[in-house]
């Protein structure tokens, strides 16, 4: 069995937990491969009682190697930095959670010995998770034009707002006069369109939502639309430049670009555990169920 490790950064106080990880994985005769800016952070700092091999990136997926699945250590903004290298590969990806939150990453860190024990007994199930893919009139986000949490445009240069038209399937939907506008995918409604007051969708149920950031229109609200539906946009504002993102990362466009997002055309495909689902999850992190008075 061979799986990958991914990471961006080693904390001091999560050193225990990656050294538990690497611990089990070679009682346990699993070959890893270490995404490579994070073992050279690693040297030194963890103990290897195996050779591990350098992880290289997406390309590492086109080549003869095979791997069972890639564990992601961190919060959900790793797993979606993991996303962005395992693409349309169908390699799974493990979230343990370093981090705060984590919807995504949403194995805890105290369970290593155990999740790694269910991932060689197969015990686990697959959830698989829709993307978003953005098209544009301008070459933007290079070969990674998607996202499993969102997209968002926003004002940038000033505190002007902006405004936005917004299309969905080419019919005029309404017009934001805003920060900006976020497209969360289901998976991304529990992210950034859920502080913006949005609400959260249930992986897999097939859908899109629209939420502005600080509308000045008062009476806009959120609106969940089918992921097969395409939503276009028109961006206008005092500012020269305007700023849109795909999960983590950025690029700078003007009001001549012109903006369509779709459902990708590859999924993602993440591990849980027997004992773990949606569900509990969102309570679990949420505090739903809990009086604080009691």
């Amino acid at each position: 069995m061979q799986v990958v490790v991914y990471s961006t950064i080693l904390k001091d106080k999560d050193r225990i937990y990656v050294q538990e990880l690497f611990d089990v994985l070679h009682e346990a005769n699993i070959n890893a491969y270490v995404y490579e800016p994070y073992l050279k952070q690693l040297q030194g700092k963890i103990n290897f009682k195996r050779d591990v091999d350098e992880f290289a990136g997406h390309v590492d997926f086109t080549m003869d190697k095979r791997f069972d699945c890639v564990i992601a250590l961190g919060g959900d903004g790793t797993m979606l930095a993991a996303t962005s290298e395992v693409r349309d590969s169908n390699v799974p990806i493990m979230g343990i959670n370093l981090g705060r939150l984590g919807f995504l990453a949403s194995i805890e860190k105290r369970r290593i010995r155990e999740a790694i024990d269910l991932l060689k007994k197969g015990r686990f199930t697959l959830d698989e998770r829709y993307l978003l893919h953005l098209d544009s009139n301008m070459p933007l986000f290079g070969d990674m034009p998607f996202a499993l949490n969102d997209c968002t445009l926003l004002k940038r240069d000033t505190s002007s707002m902006i405004t936005i038209h917004t299309y969905i399937n080419g019919g005029y939907l309404n017009t934001y006069w805003a920060d900006g506008v976020i497209i969360a995918t289901s998976t991304g409604s529990t992210g950034y369109s859920l502080s913006c007051g949005g609400p959260i969708v249930f992986p897999r149920s097939g859908n899109f939502v629209i939420t502005p950031v600080a509308p000045h229109n008062l009476n806009a609200r959120p609106v969940v639309i089918s992921d097969n539906s395409v939503v276009s946009f028109e961006i206008e504002g005092r500012a020269d430049n305007f700023l849109c993102t795909l999960d983590s990362r950025f690029e700078t466009i003007t009001a001549a670009t012109q903006l369509a997002i779709r459902k990708c055309d590859f999924t993602v495909k993440l591990i849980e555990l027997p004992d773990t689902d949606f569900m509990k999850t969102i309570r679990g992190k949420l505090l739903w169920g809990k009086d604080s008075r009691n």
